[in-house]
């Protein structure tokens, strides 16, 4: 299934702790991530090394994991070393970016057992550390984030200036080198369309929106992520804060729509909810898009249904995804036969769940 040492770490069917729905406003905000820019001191920024600078940087923040009683012995795993299943059913984990699987540069990531924390080596700097938290948990996210950049740092030193901070291969990631960011799901005002102002506000705040997968991708299934876009001359602390705060305020936004939608369209919902059931029950194929929008809907009627939470709808989620379903089942598959397959694990993952 999954190559080398990280076959150990990684169940296909299983997900990361940060999918449980058990954090602060979970049913809303789906994750917390924090992500961090980091370049070592004395060595080129990537785009000006060769493949043996390369093997290198690869060789030495391996050997700096040990160092700072992070791997636990496991140690990188190399992008080469894995199949184009593989590398796939890692993005749709979150666990690797669109451009580090795009590069030519010689790569290698490392990720803990229960995926929260990440990191890749050689995407657009040496360094690319992530951690993720289930809910809105931002400030403890960073809290926990400091204490490893910090290990880190202690056993290969990051490039640093004591007047622009960080120093990063890209300008927009100089100062803090900290994207903040949340998943939240949207559906309420979405349906309500009010969805254009309410992203509108975020935008003049300075925040930035974007697909699932970050830059680049599309919005689905009524989720957004959110994060800020200065790195420089504000704090680690200001940048948490600031995202937040308006995460706080695209909760109530949420949460009003939900209250209007509940009261003046109950009988659309209501017929929304259970035609989205019906589907995902009886179905005999679901694409992925289709599958998605679906759950999308079930995650806003969560509490109408017994046995349906947000963990187990996030879960479903993420292994319905072509590269994820694929390893569940252990096989490669046409687009045909992962629709049919699909339905038969959503089948079986909602069997006790009644309209």
């Amino acid at each position: 299934m999954i190559s080398g040492s990280l076959k150990s770490g990684l169940d296909s069917h299983e997900v990361g702790s940060w999918l449980s729905g058990e954090g602060p406003d979970g049913e809303i905000v789906i994750s917390s991530r924090i992500r961090l820019a980091r370049n070592l001191t004395g060595l080129k920024f990537l785009g000006y090394t060769s493949d043996p600078e390369q093997e290198e940087i690869l060789k030495s923040v391996n050997q700096s994991l040990s160092a700072a009683l992070i791997s636990h012995g496991r140690g990188l795993v190399e992008v080469d070393d894995l199949s184009p299943l593989e590398a796939q059913f890692l993005l749709e984990r979150h666990l690797l970016s669109p451009d580090f699987l795009k590069s030519n540069a010689k790569r290698g990531f490392f990720t803990t057992v229960d995926e929260s924390f990440s990191l890749m080596v050689n995407e657009e700097d040496h360094l690319r550390l992530q951690m993720f938290g289930s809910g809105l948990c931002l400030e403890n996210l960073w809290d926990s984030m400091g204490k490893i950049d910090e290990r880190l740092n202690s056993v290969m030193p990051f490039s640093f200036d004591e007047r622009y901070g960080f120093l990063t291969a890209c300008p927009t990631n100089v100062g803090t080198g900290m994207r903040a960011s949340i998943l939240i799901h949207l559906p309420g005002v979405v349906l309500t369309k009010e969805i254009d102002r309410v992203l509108r506000g975020v935008l003049q705040l300075g925040l930035s929106v974007r697909g699932t997968y970050g830059e680049g991708t599309e919005t689905k299934g009524h989720l957004f992520q959110v994060s800020n876009q200065r790195t420089l001359g504000q704090s680690e602390e200001e940048i948490v804060s600031t995202l937040t705060k308006m995460a706080s305020q695209l909760i109530k936004y949420e949460q009003e729509a939900r209250e209007y939608i509940s009261t003046k369209m109950s009988s659309y919902i209501e017929d929304k909810l259970y035609r989205s059931i019906g589907i995902l029950k009886y179905a005999r194929m679901l694409t992925s898009d289709e599958t998605l929008n679906l759950l999308s809907t079930l995650r806003f009627g969560i509490g109408r249904f017994p046995n349906l939470t947000a963990g187990r709808l996030n879960k479903l989620i993420v292994l319905t995804r072509p590269a994820n379903l694929q390893l569940f089942f252990g096989e490669e598959l046409t687009p045909e036969q992962r629709d049919r397959k699909r339905s038969d694990l959503v089948k079986r993952a909602l069997k006790n769940v009644e309209a």
